[in-house]
């Protein structure tokens, strides 16, 4: 199992969503995926560790089945809801909080480094997305993912994926944590010392807060 730049955005995307109910169909859609993308990226996740199994989500025949058939996660048993509101445990699975903060910091930017471009047009990405606009400190260089309709100009990174400027463009949690993630590839020390915590926050919010210290660079 070769773990692809996709299955992390869907991770990111199952973090943005947090508690909703969702599907398969809309997560393919919403992210620029085809069904069997979607689906394909899932099992990575489950397999990489980056996701858990829902378990309570799934009927015990199908937990058990679950063990020795991967494809077993994808049929969702139906519970009651209560007081109307949406039940998480009805999604298959979840992301791993802890286990997709520890890549997200510390191996996501090894195992998908950034592929810089000439200067171009593009979607704002890194310190230069627009939830970002007087967090980081001024005169850093502009990036931004390539794109014929984008608003920007500046230095190109490849998206982790072809579909990623559509998917954040339609989703303002999930642009955050990948332009979070593209400060993390391409940042100065001090902009890598606050997208880590950020980050970290959005990921895993229960996670300890690390020791303040000062950032040089």
């Amino acid at each position: 199992m070769q773990l692809k730049p996709q299955d992390f955005v869907v991770a990111l995307k199952l973090v943005a969503w947090g508690d909703q109910r969702w599907t398969y169909a809309r997560l393919a859609q919403e992210l620029g995926l085809s069904a069997s993308e979607a689906h394909a990226c899932i099992k990575r996740g489950l397999q990489a560790g980056l996701l858990a199994q829902n378990h309570e989500a799934l009927a015990p025949e199908v937990a058990a089945l679950a063990v020795h058939e991967p494809a077993a996660i994808y049929r969702v048993a139906r519970r009651k809801r209560v007081s109307g509101e949406d039940a998480p445990a009805d999604n298959p699975v979840r992301p791993h909080a802890r286990q997709l903060a520890e890549f997200a910091l510390h191996g996501a930017k090894y195992a998908f480094a950034a592929d810089k471009t000439p200067s171009t047009i593009g979607v704002p990405t890194s310190h230069s997305a627009p939830a970002f606009a007087g967090v980081f400190a001024p005169g850093s260089e502009d990036y931004v993912w390539p794109h014929p309709n984008g608003t920007m100009r500046g230095i190109g990174i490849e998206p982790l994926h072809p579909s990623v400027p559509f998917a954040a463009m339609q989703d303002a949690r999930l642009y955050e944590m990948l332009a979070l993630f593209d400060a993390l590839r391409v940042g100065r020390a001090r902009e890598r010392g606050m997208a880590m915590e950020r980050l970290q926050a959005l990921i895993d919010p229960s996670a300890p807060k690390p020791l303040e210290r000062p950032v040089r660079g």
